[in-house]
């Protein structure tokens, strides 16, 4: 199983990025995705996610409104769009694939697979 993450790099705050993370080795469909990140000298923390159905959706309220996670099951891919961008979303984001229960769809363990990063900078 592969993820594959790319998008990231150095915005101005008020700016957009989109993340997307490709996959491999898996049913894609079958899988919830979620986006996480790690700020320097901080914990890695929940982003967004998505169910297997593109209904379910969850978002930490620091990005709520602001980022918009999708996936192409085509593609076997998933998208952050991430806009109106603050220095305080810099951070290296990883996607992840698993199997949560829709009530920890937000917890680092459920997720079985993850990709390697990519680094978002947001300059002030």
């Amino acid at each position: 199983v592969q993820l594959q993450a790319s998008g990231g790099g150095l915005a101005q705050a008020g700016g957009s990025l989109r993340l997307s993370c490709a996959t491999s080795g898996l049913i894609f469909g079958n899988h919830a995705m979620g986006w996480f990140r790690q700020a320097p000298g901080k914990e890695r923390e929940f982003v967004a996610a998505m169910g297997r159905s593109v209904q379910s959706t969850s978002y930490a309220d620091s990005v709520s409104g602001r980022f918009t996670i999708s996936r192409d099951n085509s593609k076997r891919t998933v998208y952050l769009q991430m806009n109106s961008l603050q220095p305080e979303d810099t951070a290296v984001y990883y996607c992840a694939a698993g199997h949560p229960i829709t009530s920890a769809i937000a917890t680092q363990r459920m997720y079985a697979y993850w990709g390697q990063g990519t680094q978002v900078t947001v300059s002030s």
